[in-house]
């Protein structure tokens, strides 16, 4: 048993520092999301390889057992939306970083319109401005469950939300004059 004061740690680092290839992959998707450091993407590799590795196993186990341990990984993984309902076994095996990414509560606010860039979102998160049904949640990397996104918005005593809300009309508006 480990130090119950000191958590561990949830990632596993590149098997080797100075891949360029790597490198350059993680930086596009550190600016496509918003994220503060390449951690926050060696946490969703790890996710998927836990998956991954979770899938493989099942596929080896005998039919009784496998069933119900199956049924338990794909509805997680469909509760939380990275797969569609009826999945397979085998589409766990097809999941990649930018599929457990694009369930981050900073990534959704800024689909949503509730900021202009991701970097804004993650700012809006960090500082309070964003609520979950009502409750401030304050965690960028907070995965949203399927049917959650319609309860994002603002907190309600946040005074960001007009100036966005301005900021999306002017932004219709120059839209519709231009058509």
């Amino acid at each position: 048993m480990g130090q119950p004061r000191k958590s561990r740690k949830k990632y596993n680092t590149p098997p080797h520092p100075w891949n360029a290839e790597r490198i350059k992959n993680e930086n596009k998707l550190m600016t496509k999301y918003g994220l503060k450091n390449k951690k926050e993407i060696w946490k969703a590799d790890t996710l998927v390889r836990r998956y991954s590795r979770e899938a493989r196993y099942l596929l080896g186990f005998s039919a009784d057992q496998m069933v119900k341990e199956k049924l338990q990984l794909l509805g997680h993984l469909a509760r939380t939306g990275v797969l569609p309902e009826g999945a397979a076994l085998e589409d766990i095996l097809d999941l990649n970083v930018e599929d457990i990414l694009r369930r981050r509560l900073q990534t959704i606010v800024y689909k949503k319109g509730l900021a202009r860039t991701p970097k804004e979102a993650r700012m809006f998160v960090v500082h309070g401005h964003i609520a979950l049904n009502g409750k401030k949640i304050n965690s960028p990397s907070y995965v949203v469950l399927d049917g959650q996104e319609d309860e994002i918005g603002f907190y309600r005593s946040s005074p960001v939300a007009k100036q966005i809300e301005e900021y999306n009309k002017a932004k219709d508006n120059k839209a519709n004059t231009e058509e």
